[in-house]
């Protein structure tokens, strides 16, 4: 039936979701005209809320980026490429290559979203390397693991509400994640998502004669590259020795395990800090870096002219007031029971304009909290149902899936069919489980 399903999905998606950038435009115009109707705001106020907006997310829009470039460096390095070759391995057919990549990429990104979102598609690309198997699906079901993120241990709003001194810890005081992401309720949603996506996955595979394969020879990566036996210059030889990168790359992780030991939390700058400096080591010498930087780099435009639009959208929605009376709609007809279920369906639909965790927890918690409260609804439900509806549309919504899309090599819209009813199954599930636990 999914895969039955999944056939005119992929064929509307490929034939009607344009470019991501295409996308972000059409949003742009979408949520302008939506503030014009709904909030009254005047279209030379709707441009000066965008172009304020606009370069706002240039420090995100850097650390995406080299989510994207220091991750490719550390997984195209020997030791990780043999490490994941051992585990690609495992995979005895398509259908087994689709369960293991959904579990690998539905663990990363429970341990952290950045990590998830890099080692998802290079594993894709090494399975592909060695199973014969829809590339598409492959890819989508690395990308499908992504919607674990918010319910783990880098989870935006959780984290935030754990933290003293937060924006809301006059309102709610200080929520420890024993009350968030690791509740039993919470867990129970992961641990329904782990069986869930996995098995849809399988099921959405298409039959022999209906996939799209790909060569292997064109996932090949940057490969090392070897001293050269002739006589080098000076500086073949800086950039051939191990002796620069050793010296730095060591106390890079040394740094790292000090400031993890003395309790620094796991945030992207730490991340992309670990993939740079052991894919220094790993590499070994400058140049093998710099190829893999130069390789990596290529799949980063769209980061690097989407994410601004994205900011742009988000001024708009935020200053107009249009984020916070959508959210006061779905409150509005939420009790202390549906409360929850209703947050997690407006954190959906707003995340599709402002895809960020944190964003869109500042938008929504000043509507969401006195809600709760006014109900009696458990409040730590309530915020991890925004946290868990952010991460849901991002099965719908390709600003996150650039990253990987770039290492991959695909188009949104090569994926999207799938992820659709990824986003249709997943919904389901988390909805139904924030209801009833």
């Amino acid at each position: 039936m999914l895969r039955i399903l999944s056939r005119p999905a992929t064929r509307l998606v490929e034939r009607w979701l344009p470019d991501p950038f295409i996308f972000v435009l059409i949003l742009t115009l979408v949520a302008a005209i939506a503030a014009i109707v709904s909030e009254g705001s005047s279209p030379v106020a709707l441009v000066e809320m965008w172009g304020s907006g606009f370069w706002e997310l240039l420090e995100f829009s850097m650390q995406m980026l080299l989510v994207l470039v220091t991750g490719f460096i550390l997984a195209s390095s020997p030791p990780v490429r043999r490490i994941l070759a051992s585990i690609a391995g495992l995979a005895s057919g398509p259908g087994s290559a689709i369960i293991l990549v959904s579990l690998v990429s539905l663990a990363a990104s429970w341990l952290n979203w950045g990590f998830g979102l890099v080692v998802g598609a290079i594993f894709a690309k090494e399975l592909a390397r060695q199973i014969r198997v829809d590339y598409r699906l492959l890819v989508a079901a690395a990308y499908s693991g992504f919607v674990i993120w918010h319910g783990g241990l880098s989870g935006s709003i959780p984290l935030t509400i754990a933290t003293e001194g937060h924006f809301t810890s006059d309102q709610i005081g200080v929520i420890p994640t024993s009350q968030t992401i690791f509740s039993v309720w919470n867990l129970a949603i992961v641990i329904a998502l782990v069986i869930a996506v996995p098995l849809v996955n399988r099921l959405m595979l298409p039959l022999e004669h209906e996939q799209v394969l790909v060569d292997p020879a064109l996932l090949k990566d940057v490969g090392d590259t070897p001293h050269p036996v002739s006589a080098m210059t000076p500086a073949e030889r800086l950039e051939h020795s191990s002796v620069l990168t050793w010296l730095i790359g060591i106390p890079g992780l040394v740094w790292l395990g000090l400031y993890i030991i003395g309790g620094g939390g796991i945030n992207l700058n730490v991340v992309n800090f670990l993939f740079l400096f052991a894919g220094m080591v790993c590499h070994g010498t400058p140049r093998n870096l710099l190829n893999a930087l130069d390789e990596g780099v290529r799949g980063g435009a769209g980061i690097v002219i989407q994410f601004p639009f994205y900011a742009g959208i988000m001024a708009i929605m935020t200053q107009s007031g249009l984020a916070a009376s959508l959210s006061e709609w779905f409150v509005s007809i939420s009790t202390t029971e549906t409360l929850p279920f209703w947050s997690f369906i407006s954190a959906g639909i707003v995340n599709i304009f402002v895809p960020s965790g944190g964003g869109q927890w500042a938008v929504q918690a000043p509507v969401m909290l006195p809600a709760a409260e006014a109900l009696g609804a458990d409040i730590s439900r309530v915020a991890m149902a925004v946290a868990w509806g952010d991460a849901w549309t991002n099965l719908l919504q390709p600003f996150w899936a650039l990253p990987m899309l770039g290492i991959a090599g695909l188009r949104a819209r090569d994926i999207m069919g799938f992820c659709v009813v990824q986003l249709l199954i997943t919904g389901i599930i988390i909805g139904t489980l924030l209801y009833l636990l």
